[in-house]
């Protein structure tokens, strides 16, 4: 995890969050899985419908490897 001794790279409780939608299922219908994140504290989803689509929002530290791996995408 994170030591949070950059501001860039603080990924404490503390830390700003940002959040990224992500796709529940495959083009089959099979769910994705997911995990919690090992890099930030503040790492948490929620389930949320938009447009009809079912999504997961994984809410991040914003400066959080994983959600800079996201957001790239």
């Amino acid at each position: 995890m994170a030591d949070g001794s950059g501001s860039d790279q603080d990924a404490t409780y503390r830390a700003p969050i940002g959040c990224v939608d992500l796709r529940a299922f495959d083009d089959e219908g099979n769910a994705y899985e997911f995990h919690a994140c090992h890099d930030c504290l503040p790492w948490h989803a929620e389930v949320v419908i938009i447009d009809g689509e079912i999504l997961v929002r994984e809410w991040h530290a914003v400066g959080c490897p994983q959600f800079e791996a996201l957001i790239e995408n």
